[in-house]
């Protein structure tokens, strides 16, 4: 049920209507509540949970945060940082900063492993055609297309 809104009131959703609006299960929503990662959440006197247009956007940042790979305890301590405000600023930073260039190396071991699995699919095509993986295992370096020349040497491909 959504709560009217006032004009000195913001709109506010339930904890189905979050989950929804975030794609976060709700089950997510209240791990992220008990473990202090919502912050501003507030609750009816009843203790129901009521989510703002703000809140919703903070829970999509700790998802991306999460996604990006950052453990629970290092989001909790980035909260707990915003928390305290201004004074933090550096902190914070450095910590967005540290992930930053951790998604960069996890894109960059992303796009080796795409490498691979497109050398495997020209691998397979070349196969197939043939009607034996021996022929474009045992192609001339000079035979192969430059890319795939390229991809072999990087990756360190030999044999497979």
């Amino acid at each position: 049920m959504t709560m009217p809104v006032t004009a000195d009131q913001e709109r506010t959703y339930g904890i189905g209507e979050a989950s929804r609006a975030t794609g976060l299960t709700t089950s997510a929503l209240r791990f992220y509540d008990r473990e202090g990662l919502l912050p501003q959440v507030v609750r009816t006197e009843g203790g129901t949970r009521r989510f703002t247009e703000d809140d919703l956007e903070w829970i999509r940042y700790i998802e991306r945060l999460q996604k990006s790979g950052m453990p629970i305890r290092e989001i909790k301590e980035y909260v707990r940082l915003y928390v305290e405000g201004d004074s933090t600023i550096a902190a914070r930073r450095r910590i967005v900063e540290a992930r930053r260039e951790e998604v960069l190396r996890q894109i960059r071991d992303l796009e080796t492993t795409l490498d691979f699995i497109d050398y495997k699919c020209w691998f397979y095509e070349v196969a197939t055609q043939a009607g034996s993986c021996d022929v474009p295992r045992t192609m001339a370096p000079e035979e192969l297309p430059p890319r795939i020349r390229r991809i072999k040497e990087a990756c360190g491909i030999h044999r497979y």
